[in-house]
């Protein structure tokens, strides 16, 4: 199966969900309880939206215990660009529906120093962490300037673990999957 179709199923199979959102509690917690979350001091995330798992609470939770945490802005280029998270308040509707941070940009490579990445995945393989995204890029731009022994954390709903996934030279592994039912370390 091709990207393209793999993207629908998905996206098919996440508008039926009765309650899209609802793992978001899952997911956050059992992030939380990870020594590598709790001693990230800098954490890239982003703000979800639609049928993603939730990050609202995850994001706020991460700020409250002391995180700096760096949300994306997107460029026009589909590039990301990063500012810090500085609470509720400090999010403001950009393209695409996108809630982003007011705050200064810091540039595309500020990712780099990041101790912990969180991004969206529509499915992750489970043996290679090539992950699917929506199909513009941005995350594996963003990816590919992170160092390789940075986490690199993808939130799932159930069964978007999936062998298989279609890969192309651009695309960037991930090295953790995070579900509901827990963490699933990736080999690759």
């Amino acid at each position: 199966m091709d990207k393209a179709e793999l993207r629908r199923r998905i996206v098919a199979a996440r508008a039926g969900l009765a309650d899209p959102r609802g793992p978001a509690t899952a997911i956050r917690e059992t992030l939380l309880d990870q020594p590598w979350v709790q001693m990230a001091g800098l954490v890239a995330c982003y703000w979800s939206m639609g049928t993603e798992p939730a990050t609202h609470g995850l994001v706020f939770a991460l700020w409250k215990h002391g995180a700096t945490v760096i949300l994306p802005v997107l460029q026009p280029d589909g590039d990301l660009d990063w500012a810090v998270y500085d609470g509720p308040g400090s999010l403001a509707p950009g393209p695409r529906g996108l809630m982003e941070p007011v705050d200064t940009r810091r540039g595309v490579d500020t990712i780099r120093t990041a101790a912990l990445v969180i991004v969206p995945a529509l499915a992750v393989d489970p043996v290679t962490g090539i992950r699917l995204g929506r199909g513009g890029g941005s995350y594996d731009r963003a990816l590919a300037r992170v160092g390789p022994n940075v986490p690199r954390v993808a939130l799932l709903h159930e069964g978007e673990l999936i062998g298989g996934v279609p890969a192309e030279p651009h695309d960037q592994a991930v090295s953790v999957a995070a579900l509901p039912s827990g963490i699933v370390p990736i080999p690759g």
